[in-house]
């Protein structure tokens, strides 16, 4: 069976890459202004909605400029993504009338927890009740109605997140043996908030120490108002007035913004050892900046995603502790695997829902359809980042006293 690679420092590349690398020049800076006019171009629209995005683009845009050491394909990609997402701007602020802004939304059901915790398999396991509306990969790279079809009369936003799906696939295909990504399956919601500029999604995927320090000083409430509006876009064109299943680790961070925008949200938190969680984690994030660059140090991702998760830990063990403990519902991740239905039963039984015959046997021929290293067998360890079980231990010494069985 296929193994990952342990070997950062020199990301695969498919030999048209390579060679594309090799001969295409170094472009330039991306300029705020020539990306807003290429999405502009690309939309025939021109309302962007609140500016409280341009200063985190602008943080952004230096931060890649001076650290994030893109290869030539890398600084294509990249250019593509952040057109892509103004772009989403205004489509998703041209659909969004008068009556999708004043509809109710029903709390939301959100699932975090670190990295590598469970929560993949949770929200599938959840999004498999039809009761439950749930973000698809498609929605999330494109969530305002698209005008149009394909030429076999599907929509164009599913067809282009499928040809998303198998370029990520040919560009590095060890990121899926670590966290497959199907363009009809579940998806995090952090693209949602990505498109206020104002998420970690660019630096789990390239090298912006400066973005990512800055973003921790910010107010998020700007990001998560505008993720409120987005779901409000989507539910208008399916799934009514279902209760929305969100998941995503970066909620962690923000659980205080979060239980404020969303009032009455039920948080499933799922626990697991950090020790075992953070290496697994950070080669996640090597392989996916290995796609932009070919400069990648898995020192650097080790010590900035080390403190990254412990601050994440902290923050929401504040939150928690801050008066908002009935929100919250505990998933032991060694639990999961066991006996997934149990957990799910549990859940359930906790935040008030029913769980239907219907819905059980959708979970398990979820569970069936998904077997362990369907992808490759994903390789890591802790040495290769330059961390050590000791200091993890100390750095997450509260949290595992609390929620790691067997700590010590």
């Amino acid at each position: 069976m296929r193994q990952t690679s342990r070997d950062y420092g020199r990301p695969y590349r498919p030999r048209a890459i390579a060679l594309a690398n090799r001969v295409l020049p170094r472009l330039g800076r991306l300029e705020r202004d020539a990306l807003l006019d290429a999405a502009r171009a690309r939309t025939g629209l021109d309302d962007f909605g609140p500016d409280d995005f341009l200063e985190p683009l602008d943080v952004l845009l230096d931060s890649i400029a001076a650290e994030a050491r893109l290869s030539p394909v890398g600084h294509l990609v990249t250019r593509e993504r952040l057109i892509g997402v103004l772009a989403n701007r205004l489509l998703v602020f041209a659909a969004a009338d008068r009556a999708t802004r004043e509809a109710p939304l029903a709390a939301p059901l959100v699932i975090t927890g670190l990295q590598r915790t469970g929560t993949t398999l949770l929200q599938r396991l959840l999004a498999s009740d039809p009761r439950r509306r749930w973000l698809a990969s498609w929605e999330a790279l494109h969530p305002a109605p698209a005008a149009g079809r394909t030429l076999l009369g599907g929509d164009r936003r599913i067809a282009a997140a499928v040809t998303a799906e198998r370029a990520l696939g040919y560009l590095a295909p060890d990121f899926f043996a670590v966290h497959p990504v199907q363009a009809y399956g579940p998806e995090e919601d952090v693209l949602l908030l990505d498109q206020a500029f104002r998420s970690t999604v660019p630096e789990a995927t390239l090298r912006v120490p400066t973005y990512a320090a800055w973003l921790e000083t910010i107010d998020q409430r700007p990001a998560y108002e505008h993720e409120r509006l987005l779901l409000q876009v989507l539910s208008r064109q399916r799934g009514g007035s279902k209760r929305w299943l969100l998941k995503t680790p970066h909620h962690l961070e923000w659980l205080d913004v979060l239980l404020d925008v969303f009032e009455g949200a039920r948080i499933v938190w799922t626990h697991r050892d950090p020790v075992v969680t953070v290496a697994s984690f950070c080669s996640m994030v090597a392989h996916g900046r290995g796609v932009f660059s070919d400069e990648v140090d898995p020192r650097e991702v080790g010590r900035d995603w080390g403190r990254k998760v412990a601050r994440m830990v902290e923050r929401a063990l504040a939150t928690r502790d801050g008066g908002h403990e009935s929100a919250f519902v505990d998933v032991d991740y060694a639990d999961l695997v066991r006996d997934p239905m149990a957990e799910v039963r549990r859940i359930y039984a906790a935040v008030g829902d029913e769980l239907t015959e219907e819905a059980e046997r959708r979970m398990r021929r979820t569970l069936a359809s998904h077997p362990q290293h369907q992808h490759g067998v994903h390789r890591y360890a802790l040495e290769d980042f330059g961390l050590d079980e000791g200091s993890l231990r100390d750095a997450f010494g509260p949290y595992r006293a609390r929620f790691v069985r067997g700590a010590s």
